[in-house]
């Protein structure tokens, strides 16, 4: 489809991490907000950031864009380091991202604002734009091009001429996920993806998610509340609470995680019930049930 960002391969099987975060500290006053986050982010790899509210989430992805700055700690893009960074120049190295709130101009059509997504590809100036000779009327085809086939990745052709403000919400929030595609990044940053969407449009988010790391092979980092969703799709996932790392791995180790269960649920971690010579549980109990977050699904504290 001529979309492809990434080099495709297993998730995160490149020896060179996408993305390096050592260490970052960020504070607010007396408020930590991150506190000693550390991971990597390999090629083509869904990676996800969950915890309650107030654990840091936003915090993070504000750092890797550049709004916030640390006070101590690295962050590298393919080996260059972002800190210190404004916005539009990590977005030049290869970084985009998707708002929790969309953030879409809802008088424009769905093909105007994944153009705006090309902006920073452009290479012709004002005059010849206003000319629309040379140059800049190829790049104004080129860029087209691509545009056609982020929407036909979507499915989002029904719609390519309609304003954006008279979509559906679920269709909008694809609307935003094609504009970031269009910056054609080699890391996608989806803050809540899903928030707000019913089933059925949670379903086709997951699964043009999905596509973006089969078939475009690009990294992504998601934070998201869904949890049925994040353990279902995410190959790795990043557990904070209070802006400290509570627990990082796979899925199926995370819920497993004693220290996840209490940041999730709070109190102790709760055991699981006494098994006999079989290895079958006895059907005794203590009173409690046994606690996974994943069980929660879109309930979990946000």
């Amino acid at each position: 489809m001529g979309l492809v960002s990434a080099d495709p391969g297993s998730p995160g099987a490149a020896a060179a991490p996408v993305l390096e975060v050592d260490d970052v500290h960020l504070s607010f006053g007396a408020v930590k907000a991150v506190n000693g986050v550390g991971f990597t982010v390999g090629a083509g790899e869904l990676f996800a950031v969950i915890g309650p509210n107030g654990a840091g989430k936003t915090s993070i992805f504000n750092v890797l864009s550049g709004v916030y700055r640390p006070q101590r700690g690295q962050v590298r893009l393919e080996g260059r380091s972002l800190v210190g960074l404004r916005p539009p120049a990590i977005a030049r190295l290869g970084m985009a991202r998707t708002f929790q709130n969309i953030e879409l101009f809802t008088n424009l059509t769905v093909i105007d604002n994944l153009m705006l997504g090309r902006h920073q590809h452009l290479r012709y100036g004002t005059l010849a734009a206003m000319l629309w000779v040379g140059r800049a009327r190829n790049e104004e085809l080129r860029h087209r091009r691509r545009v056609e086939e982020i929407i036909d990745f979507l499915e989002l052709a029904q719609w390519r001429r309609m304003p954006v403000g008279l979509l559906p919400y679920g269709v909008q929030k694809r609307v935003e996920l094609g504009r970031a595609l269009a910056m054609e990044p080699r890391l996608l940053l989806l803050d809540e993806p899903v928030a707000g969407m019913n089933l059925e449009e949670t379903e086709d988010m997951a699964r043009y998610i999905l596509d973006i790391r089969d078939e475009l092979g690009i990294s992504m980092i998601m934070v998201e509340h869904d949890m049925g969703l994040v353990m279902d799709i995410a190959d790795r996932v990043l557990v904070l609470d209070f802006g400290t790392p509570v627990a990082i791995g796979t899925p199926a180790e995370v819920q497993r995680d004693p220290e996840v269960i209490r940041a999730y649920l709070g109190g102790e971690a709760l055991q699981e019930p006494p098994s006999d010579s079989t290895g079958e549980t006895t059907g005794e109990t203590t009173g409690e049930t046994t606690a996974d977050p994943a069980a929660a699904g879109e309930g979990a504290p946000a």
